[in-house]
């Protein structure tokens, strides 16, 4: 006879501020710019971008939400999971994503100093410069996002993908 037992979650912890409804110009604003910086970036990579950065930020809101995404538009779980140690796992992307996850760290943690150079260089040999430009306003825009998320703790676990366009 086996008896079924669970553990229960701990409780979810609410929201500090619903900021989109005391802010919506604000809000429409940031949306409006995430638009204008994911144009020309290739859907897949924009993602992976998204996930990087707010793995880095520990914004579980947009975790929750950029997987969920990435998952829905046909990424696999190994490669979203291998994101957090794609420094051992480079054989996951290609030549193009690891810059852009490069990029993404070195923009995200500018705790370390500025943006190296070598990382600079590398993510220029990959891509165009217009794109180059469009990366990093994509990589701007997610961590403005997790700003937000993170100050406001914005609950994880309720998004479906695509909810927000």
């Amino acid at each position: 006879m086996t008896t079924e037992h669970t553990t229960p979650y701990a409780p979810e912890v609410p929201p500090r501020l619903q900021w989109a409804e005391h802010a919506p110009e604000v809000y429409r604003a940031m949306v409006r710019l995430d638009s204008a910086a994911r144009k020309g970036l290739d859907p897949t990579l924009y993602e992976l971008v998204k996930i990087r950065a707010s793995q880095l930020n520990h914004c579980a809101f947009c975790l929750d939400m950029h997987t969920k995404d990435a998952l829905a538009a046909g990424e696999s779980v190994e490669r979203i999971v291998q994101l957090s140690a794609w420094e051992e796992s480079r054989h996951f992307y290609t030549e193009k994503e690891l810059a852009a996850i490069e990029l993404t760290e070195a923009i995200t943690v500018l705790t370390d100093g500025f943006v190296p150079d070598e990382v600079y260089e590398r993510a220029a040999k990959q891509f165009e410069e217009a794109e180059l430009a469009q990366l990093i306003a994509a990589i701007t825009v997610i961590n403005a996002w997790n700003r937000f998320g993170v100050t406001t703790r914005m609950a994880p676990g309720h998004y479906q993908p695509g909810q927000f366009g």
